[in-house]
């Protein structure tokens, strides 16, 4: 009988990165619950607030993590040319869609963050990298997209003696379906921070928000955060416009 190899270090450690919001969240505990000794590293890049990343930290803390965060703050001068890191600029409200998504894109965020998680990985060891890039963000994020996930894991495999595999589990799922799978996880969603906005509430205004409270209601349940506005869904809106009509007396 020949036995399976047991698998070496590198390939049960993992680099997660992890921002603190819902989709870095369950990818997060998803390596967690494959057995990967898991290292979650965050990046602080000059982002109009730092909600996330304390929302990062606690949950790390509480699960007993290694977790790093990493001050690349000396770029914000090269990557400013958006609303999620110009204070200047009005961040864009409303249901996502190519307009209002254009003002939120970050040039080049998620090649520099990977690069930099990659030379994480081969300093300890570990041979994946993991990032919560999915099906949801397509339409204008080109660094969320499965060609670019696929030329990146290329690159990975041979920019250093090591080759480090990129990892992306939900890149062709909905921001419903890796809800779906937190919620089947037992995962508690207060755990993390969603909203463009670093306010004690979340705003329910921005694109974030809207997407994410779409995600819970798509899958019967209610979003445990705290929102200053919690907007109408379709559903609320027809199934009330429907009541109304049913009251009306006959002609």
């Amino acid at each position: 009988m020949t036995l399976s190899a047991s698998p070496s270090a590198a390939e049960r450690t993992a680099v997660v990165i992890y921002s603190g919001g819902m989709d870095s969240y369950t990818v997060l505990q998803r390596a967690l619950r494959e057995g990967l000794d898991v290292h979650a590293l965050s990046f602080d890049y000059g982002q109009r607030h730092v909600r996330e990343l304390e929302v990062a930290r606690r949950v790390c803390r509480k699960l007993g993590v290694p977790h790093q965060v990493v001050d690349i703050r000396a770029i914000h001068g090269l990557i400013d040319n958006s609303a999620l890191t110009d204070a200047s600029r009005t961040l864009p409200e409303g249901d996502y869609g190519e307009e209002n998504l254009a003002a939120t894109v970050v040039p080049n965020r998620n090649m520099i963050l990977l690069s930099l998680a990659i030379a994480k990985a081969v300093n300890i060891g570990a041979g994946r990298v993991v990032y919560g890039a999915h099906g949801g963000d397509h339409v204008l994020y080109p660094d969320c997209r499965p060609e670019f996930v696929e030329r990146m894991n290329a690159v990975a495999g041979i920019a250093n003696f090591e080759a480090v595999e990129i990892h992306a589990p939900y890149l062709r799922a909905s921001k419903a379906e890796i809800l779906a799978d937190g919620l089947a996880m037992g995962l508690d969603y207060a755990d993390t921070w969603t909203c463009y906005r670093g306010e004690a509430l979340a705003c329910g205004r921005c694109g974030s928000c809207r997407e994410r409270l779409a995600a819970f209601a798509a899958n019967g349940a209610v979003d445990p955060l705290g929102y200053s506005q919690r907007p109408e869904s379709a559903a609320d809106v027809s199934q009330r416009s429907e009541s109304v009509a049913n009251d009306q007396p006959e002609a």
